[in-house]
């Protein structure tokens, strides 16, 4: 009976012994799997500046503009809210593209010793620089309406200097647009997008369901009533961290290849002298057409055409 009971015994220490080496071995897969997914959770941010709160008009806008150097301040806050909803989701990288002007705007020195930012042009990507398909998502800050939209503070698409329209196969897009079917290409989805209501209404209209937040209510095209920077803040982290929380109800927006890139200027020489070029097609006085087998070769071609001067010099 003693032998019986001492086998019993031995049993029960085995079949424990084997049951806390299972949960040990559980637990370690687990926080492997934990440390594996916070490495593959890459972000992408793309910023710009006429969506920020309070932006009104090139004081905010422009080095020579008397607030500026505090909108750049506030730039950076937005940009920092997603920056920590990412990390606190898990992202284990990030990638934040200054796509603002000169692309020199925000304040590099305030940002997490790991985050890496894009800066400067011309670059290939263009607003999305840098943005490959190992990314998990893609997120919009300061984002506004096109310039086809009679809405929308500062409403334009890529340059308000020169562009009055931009399409993709046919069809007047917004930055945001153009850059999310850039990044649905490397199968990417934008997930999330802050700027006016009249740009935020717009996105929508063509990414279906993403996050979004309002910093501002567009009043014209130099005057909005604006949430202060603070609440925008908090609205941009809350919206991402809701954005990442469902990460898995996203899909890249992907648009057909070939794609036909339509640019219409507000003046007639630039169509006629691009239309000099064998692979352009110069669809009437103002506008050119232009088809690339992939996003890839229509961001190339639109950079050229928004960078290139004939006076450039290094």
């Amino acid at each position: 009976m003693k032998r019986f009971r001492s086998n019993i015994i031995s049993g029960s220490l085995i079949v424990g012994a084997f049951l806390l080496l299972g949960l040990t071995a559980e637990r370690r897969a687990g926080a492997q799997a934990a440390a594996d997914s916070a490495r593959k959770l890459k972000v992408y941010i793309s910023v710009d500046m006429e969506g920020v709160a309070g932006v009104v008009t090139a004081d905010q806008l422009l080095p020579s503009g008397f607030e500026y150097e505090r909108f750049r301040h506030f730039m950076t806050d937005e940009t920092l809210a997603a920056v920590r909803a990412a990390k606190e989701a898990g992202a284990g990288e990030i990638v934040v593209s200054d796509s603002h002007g000169n692309g020199e705007n925000m304040l590099i020195e305030e940002f997490p010793k790991d985050v890496r930012i894009v800066r400067a042009w011309p670059r290939h990507g263009g607003m999305m620089a840098g943005l490959d398909s190992s990314f998990s998502a893609a997120l919009f800050i300061g984002y506004h309406a096109s310039t086809t939209n009679p809405k929308g503070v500062r409403a334009h698409t890529f340059s308000s200097a020169h562009y009055t329209r931009v399409a993709l196969n046919g069809n007047a897009v917004t930055e945001g647009e153009y850059n999310a079917a850039y990044a649905g290409a490397k199968g990417v989805p934008v997930i999330f997008a802050s700027g006016d209501d009249a740009a935020m209404e717009e996105i929508k209209s063509r990414l279906g369901n993403i996050e979004i937040v309002e910093t501002k209510k567009s009043l014209s095209f130099h005057s909005a009533e604006t949430l202060t920077p603070a609440a925008s803040c908090d609205k941009i982290y809350a919206g991402v961290k809701s954005a990442l929380a469902r990460l898995h109800d996203f899909t890249p927006y992907v648009i057909k290849t070939p794609v036909t890139l339509e640019i219409t200027f507000k003046n007639y020489t630039p169509a006629e002298l691009l239309s000099y070029l064998r692979s352009v097609q110069r669809v009437d006085s103002h506008t050119i057409r232009f088809v690339g087998r992939d996003m890839d070769e229509v961001d190339d071609f639109e950079e050229f055409v928004a960078n290139y001067n004939s006076d450039l010099a290094p």
